[in-house]
This record gives C-alpha cells, structure tokens and sequence, in this order.
C-alpha cells in the first residue's frame, strides 16, 4: 500500500469548510420536512430513540460523536458479537447484506441513504467534512493497521470513493486504498467529482444494504 500524504492548501482548505457549512446548513433547512418524516416514521417503530449515536475514529484519530437515523432494533449492539460469523466483508468492519437486526424503516433508510442525513450536523459541527473517508467506528479503527490508519490524516467524511464506487461490492483493502487515494488527490475538482458520483450510485442502489 501506498504510504499517503495529506496535500491540500490553506486556500483549498478554507474553500472546503466553506463549502461543508453552506452546504450543510442550507440542506439541513431544505431537508427538514423529510427530516421530520423519517424521524417520526423510525420513532413509529418503537426501537429506541430516533437518532443512532456512535462513536467514530475522527481527524488525527480523535473520536467523535457520528449521527444516523437508527435503523436497527433495540438489542443490536448486544447481537453483534453473534453475528460475527456472517460478516460479508473482509477487514475489521462488518457488513452484512440480510442482517436480522435492521427494521423495516431501516432498510429503506439504508437502500436509499437516508439514514445519513444527520451527519449533516457532523458537518456543520465540524467533526466530518461532506466528502472524505468513511468513518470507522472506534472499535474497528482500534484493528486497522499502520498504513491504513493514514486515512485519518484528513477530516472524514459523509461520502468518498468508496460511497460513490460500489460501497459494500468493495473489499475492505480496496476500501483502505481509496481513502489513502483521496488523500493524494483531494482538490476541489476531486470533492466535486465524488458529489456527483455519489448522488448516481445512490439512485442506482449499487452496494446500498
């Protein structure tokens, strides 16, 4: 692998958070009316609060707070170590195409990305950047090894390569490659492209489970 070095100017920089709280912010107020649908339908389900809380490996490995619509039951934390063994995905994340555990608000949220949506506040808060690498739950960055915890060299973000290029049809290794490749690329022109490239995979469902 690659070792990865993070290349981005002040001005590059400036012009990225710039971007992120515009962005963020504006769809937070234009998205509200659907935000305030998805949140009643998942409270609908009685699994536990509306908004899913976990804590995720940040900007230079400092943990933060990452939200998401809960899509899974109430006991899903305490089923994972059983489900270990279905796990789809090679790597320390898990992934699992019919995982019992998630509802059936929860799978539409997750078809469609709309579970997503609150780290809109990531954004605005400063924790996450619209693109960027994925966020690992700490639990799981704790196993990456050296070279891979290089994609901690940049704030993460809401979507990135892997988001916008198949997601879960990706091996765990070439997920780690993309990140590290974005942070030899990253440029405005490269945040625009993956934008672009993550609304055409997310209408297309590629990977989304």
């Amino acid at each position: 692998m690659n070792s990865a070095q993070p290349n981005a100017s002040l001005v590059y920089r400036l012009i990225k958070r710039t971007a992120d709280i515009v962005i963020s912010l504006s769809g937070l107020v234009i998205l509200s009316p659907l935000i305030i649908v998805i949140a009643a339908a998942v409270a609908s389900e009685r699994e536990g609060g509306v908004i899913f809380r976990q804590a995720r490996a940040g900007w230079k490995n400092q943990p933060f707070t990452m939200y998401k619509f809960r899509t899974m039951v109430k006991n899903a934390a305490a089923m994972r170590d059983e489900m270990e063994k279905y796990n789809e995905l090679d790597g320390p994340a898990f992934k699992m195409k019919n995982d019992p555990r998630i509802t059936r608000v929860g799978r539409f949220l997750r078809r469609t990305s709309l579970d997503e949506l609150p780290q809109l506040f990531n954004v605005l808060k400063g924790d996450m950047s619209l693109v960027g690498p994925r966020p690992l739950p700490t639990y799981e960055s704790e196993k990456c090894i050296e070279t891979q915890l290089q994609r901690l060299l940049v704030k993460p973000g809401i979507t990135c390569y892997w988001q916008a290029c198949g997601r879960n049809d990706v091996s765990f290794d070439e997920w780690m490659e993309m990140d590290l490749r974005y942070i030899n690329e990253q440029s405005v022109g490269t945040d625009v492209k993956i934008l672009l490239q993550t609304v055409k995979a997310v209408l297309s469902g590629k990977g989304a489970y």
